[in-house]
């Protein structure tokens, strides 16, 4: 199938905003905060939304053509608690895509005043769900992300963006 499932063409906000999200009940741990698994949770919930609202990708991809976005490697980073009932939103820019992959950075933001409280950066590949190999993106898929890279290609550096793990010593 070559044309869009859903989505649109650009140009593309830089960065594209998506919106209305709030901590659940359920995500907040024993400290009072949300739970630092459902972070993933969060950003996988708004990747979502990028994907369908913007790229026509994901489920309406996978229903259409058998075939979706995979997470491949993930890094997050928490710079500030998130409190029960807090509302939040999420800053995406594609970093870099090629025919089967893509690379972005988001950030988690609360909607009380605008602090970062967390990021990530992921690379995630398009799968063929009959397969399980990775397949190239249909063409129109492919000139999104590409748009969408060339759209987000001004943003300034994330000071996140490529950090290594690991304890620094002096």
């Amino acid at each position: 199938m070559n044309k869009p499932l859903s989505g649109h063409d650009g140009p593309y906000d830089a960065p594209v905003e998506i919106r209305g999200f709030t901590v659940l009940p359920e995500w907040i741990d024993y400290n009072g905060h949300m739970n630092v698994g459902y972070y993933g949770v969060a950003f996988d919930m708004a990747l979502e939304k990028l994907m369908v609202d913007h790229l026509g990708l994901g489920e309406v991809q996978v229903k259409a053509l058998g075939q979706g976005p995979y997470v491949l490697q993930s890094h997050m980073n928490f710079l500030r608690e998130v409190q029960p009932d807090e509302p939040f939103y999420f800053r995406f820019r594609m970093l870099d895509s090629d025919q089967k992959r893509g690379h972005y950075f988001a950030q988690m933001l609360s909607e009380k005043d605008d602090a970062v409280c967390a990021t990530q950066e992921a690379l995630f590949m398009n799968v063929s769900h009959t397969t399980g190999r990775s397949e190239p993106y249909p063409d129109w898929a492919d000139a999104r992300l590409g748009r969408m890279v060339h759209d987000h290609a001004g943003l300034d550096a994330a000071m996140q963006v490529g950090q290594a793990i690991g304890i620094r010593r002096k």
